[in-house]
């Protein structure tokens, strides 16, 4: 099977997809807008990748070039003569997988494209529903994130979820310190309530003067210098740390220090809880914002707790529940373990594209 797929090179769900796929026999060309960054896809000789620029310089230069780009994809496809065309993305992969007129074609919606792309522009809702029209099936991670694409299509929706690689994402049995570590994995940008989690810290340990705490903080983004000064002005210079940018295979090293891993966004829909989901599987406890994306992933009372978006004093005191009943970090550890397996194990995803795929062609060969 030869498979021609749309989005970002160096995104790392990307490189998780694309890699899996490769693994089970298929082979792929990876067009993508920028050119590639690292050279992760160089041991697979089943898969060829092509960025097409470098970043561009302006909004005009952009838009430009992203129309140029359609008559390269247009040629490498009839180079390539794949089975499937597939856009990660609904939006802008979505746009030019669906100009380019191949059939069968998919398309997986991601969150940003259909949360915030159809209200952003004058024409984005016209532009996701003429995408997805032209879509001969469409995919999503979640149920909640396929009910919003299902506002622009009246088309079934399925659901191919973006779990975890549970032989990576496990219990270390690493020795905890002595510390009550409070731990957070995100980008640092408003919509994540990282200042709120920050907050919500300050009162733990106002609360718990006797108690050695810690929040660490992993991920890189535009508020941090902000969310520094924040700790500062909360005289928690010494107790918050802020660890950057870490590699993707390093994270359970993280989870597995972690006492309780808290994710609090702001944002009225999640499109997928992958955060909870990795550090259930690490069988750590959560505490999530009731974001639509968290509320499906995660058991409320069972293997974390749901707290109201944006309310500092419920995320503290669902995090104080931990420090008063230590008990719990194991069995709601215990009991995300098992949800995740049951549901967002990685292997299982990737047989169930393989298996979307192989129906797709049964249903007719590519075509322009």
């Amino acid at each position: 099977m030869r498979v021609f797929i749309l989005s970002d090179v160096n995104n790392i769900h990307t490189k998780r997809w694309v890699k899996a796929l490769a693994e089970r026999g298929i082979d792929i060309f990876l067009f993508g807008f920028y050119q590639e960054a690292g050279r992760e896809y160089a041991a697979y000789k089943n898969v060829q990748v092509y960025g097409g620029f470098k970043k561009f310089g302006n909004f005009l230069g952009s838009k430009v070039k992203y129309l140029f780009t359609l008559r390269e994809i247009k040629r490498k496809i009839r180079e390539f003569k794949p089975d499937i065309v597939h856009a990660h993305y609904a939006s802008s992969y979505g746009l030019l997988g669906a100009l380019t007129g191949f059939h069968p074609y998919i398309i997986s919606v991601w969150g940003a494209d259909v949360y915030d792309f159809p209200k952003s522009y004058l024409w984005g809702k016209a532009i996701l529903r003429y995408n997805l029209k032209k879509a001969d099936l469409i995919l999503s991670t979640s149920y909640i994130m396929a009910r919003e694409t299902g506002k622009y299509t009246e088309k079934k929706i399925g659901i191919t979820p973006f779990g975890v690689d549970l032989t990576r994402f496990r219990n270390l049995s690493v020795k905890k310190g002595e510390s009550f570590v409070v731990g957070n994995v995100k980008t640092l940008s408003p919509k994540y309530g990282i200042d709120v989690l920050i907050r919500a810290f300050s009162r733990i340990v106002e609360r718990n003067p006797g108690l050695k705490t810690e929040l660490v903080i992993v991920g890189e983004g535009p508020k941090r210098k902000e969310y520094e000064k924040l700790a500062c002005l909360l005289g928690l210079a010494d107790k918050v740390k802020f660890e950057g940018w870490v590699a993707h295979d390093r994270l359970p090293e993280y989870y597995n220090r972690f006492s309780v891993a808290v994710s609090v966004s702001v944002r009225d829909s999640e499109s997928f809880g992958v955060v909870a989901v990795e550090a259930m599987a690490c069988e750590c406890p959560v505490v999530v914002s009731d974001a639509d994306g968290f509320t499906e992933v995660v058991k409320d009372g069972e293997t974390g707790f749901i707290v109201p978006k944006g309310d500092v004093e419920a995320t503290a005191e669902a995090i104080q529940v931990f420090i008063d009943r230590p008990e719990l970090r194991q069995k709601m550890g215990e009991r995300g373990r098992k949800r995740v397996t049951r549901l967002y194990d990685w292997e299982k995803n990737v047989e169930e594209m393989v298996k979307v795929y192989n129906q797709v062609c049964l249903k007719g060969g590519g075509k322009t």
